[in-house]
């Protein structure tokens, strides 16, 4: 198994991350910082190292290649639930060890966005069930706009565990509710349309309205009737739905409205979902074509936010790419992964035109590894993915239909991205030093705080939002944004 162990680790040296020899740290950096503008934190939902590389393999023949992959600060990232733990020594000794101990979306949304572990189906809730405060909140707290996007409904576990809290990540209905009729949030975007099918084709009648928040929300959505009080001035704040994918486009550029909810015509995913066999190689079932790219999705959502003088908080997740590694489907989870990884590359091209590593702090990462994707006759020696050269489906073969406690990738830019060394947790033979889930909702709150006011042994520790202060709820309304004049 050893000698195993150290082939799988030259033949897969390209994926360990290269920031990977730092030293763990036992102490969190004193020296004060400028607080970030711009966060923006992106997610490939059941990602691991295989699936950057399928995709890479696919797109240009070699591994490597992605722009995140040369980010600074680039190192491997543990998963696991509350209660959980991931050791890397029975990682490489056991193969089945992954398969056991595993988070699911709920609890690692929750985790990267409060700070705090939690059970498994929670969101935005600690495991006595009470609030947490996640980074939105927080980047609302500081004025700033706030917005999430996904390839999948919205009201599901990842986005929502960045803006509501809810005991049960099954009760889309309430937490889609929640979303829209009592968040600050000011971009909301994903599927869920009740009136369209997978392929993008409108339905005799429509499917269930659980997604959108039920009938009555979807409609007044429909209506443009429907919103709140998202900035503090007394003054309801509605929301201005789009659906049709030139919609989205005419989002990208010029002015926008202030508040946009844009749900795409199609039910589930934007494309994982259509019809076909979906066991083909990559494109080679046709694309819906009325759907928005998630790139797409992504330039509209910043082009919304990013007029705000005090910056932005954005979630921008690939979300069917864990629907198509749970159901093995080598070549449409190299469809999700090139999506997201255009994603990333819009949001990059952003920051250089628009904005500058100074001023926003970009993360990629995932929530958990689905599929324990390898390469073949990897049980019980791992081997890595076989290169068949671009526009061939690699070697690849799955070892499960469901999430592992895998370590997987994380990439960070930015002048904030150092702090994240000095949360190491661990090191790994194979993927080197490893930080946990919970480091990233520490280093995002400590990125907005006051760095006079900063303690770093109460950073994101996901405060319950029964103690925040009056003061911190004044503050949030003083220094709300002006959603109406953007």
């Amino acid at each position: 198994m050893r000698t195993a162990l150290i082939c799988f680790l030259l033949a897969s040296a390209v994926a360990v991350a290269p920031g990977s020899a730092v030293t763990s740290s036992a102490s969190v950096p004193t020296g004060k910082a400028d607080k970030v503008k711009n966060v923006i934190v992106m997610i490939a939902d059941g990602w691991g190292y295989s699936h950057v590389n399928a995709a890479s393999y696919y797109e240009s023949g070699e591994a490597g290649v992605q722009v995140y992959e040369d980010f600074p600060t680039a190192m491997a990232m543990s998963t696991y639930m509350f209660g959980g733990k991931y050791e890397p020594v029975q990682a490489w000794s056991d193969f089945n060890y992954v398969k056991s101990g595993v988070t699911d979306s709920a609890a690692a949304a929750t985790a990267m966005s409060t700070g705090t572990k939690t059970y498994n189906g929670a969101i935005g809730v600690g495991i006595n069930k009470n609030r947490l405060k996640n980074v939105i909140e927080r980047a609302e707290e500081r004025g700033k706009a706030t917005g999430v996007v996904t390839t999948v409904p919205f009201s599901h576990a990842t986005p929502a565990g960045f803006v509501v809290h809810n005991v049960n990540r099954s009760n889309y209905q309430a937490i889609a509710r929640e979303m829209v009729l009592e968040s600050a949030v000011d971009v909301i975007m994903g599927s869920g349309n009740p009136w369209y099918n997978n392929d993008g084709q409108l339905r005799a009648t429509p499917n269930t309205y659980q997604y959108v928040g039920g009938k009555a929300t979807w409609d007044a959505l429909v209506e443009g009737t429907v919103g709140n009080d998202a900035n503090g001035d007394a003054v309801n704040d509605p929301w201005h739905l789009v659906q049709t994918r030139s919609e989205f486009q005419g989002l990208i550029h010029g002015p926008t409205p202030g508040r946009v909810i844009g749900v795409p015509q199609v039910f589930t995913t934007t494309q994982q979902e259509r019809s076909g066999n979906r066991f083909a190689a990559p494109y080679v079932v046709p694309l819906n074509t009325g759907t928005p790219s998630l790139e797409e999705m992504t330039r509209a959502a910043i082009n919304i936010l990013d007029n705000d003088p005090d910056g932005l908080f954005l979630m921008v997740e690939g979300g069917a790419v864990d629907w198509a590694s749970h159901a093995n489907q080598s070549g449409r989870v190299i469809e999700e992964q090139i999506d997201f990884n255009h994603a990333v590359e819009a949001v990059v091209d952003w920051v250089k035109h628009n904005s500058n590593w100074g001023e926003t702090l970009l993360i990629v990462t995932g929530d958990h590894e689905t599929g324990y994707l390898l390469g073949p006759n990897s049980n019980p020696m791992w081997q890595p993915l076989e290169n068949n050269g671009a526009g061939n489906l690699p070697g690849m073969t799955w070892y499960s239909t469901s999430h592992t406690n895998s370590l997987i990738p994380f990439f960070a830019k930015g002048s904030y991205a150092r702090f994240f060394k000095a949360y190491t947790s661990g090191y790994d033979p194979v993927r080197g030093n490893y930080i946990d889930n919970t480091e990233i909702g520490k280093v995002v709150f400590k990125s907005m705080d006051d760095p006079a006011d900063y303690d770093a042994d109460d950073a994101g520790e996901g405060a319950e939002d029964d103690d925040h202060s009056k003061d911190a709820e004044d503050n949030a309304k003083r220094n709300s944004k002006d959603k109406r004049n953007r």
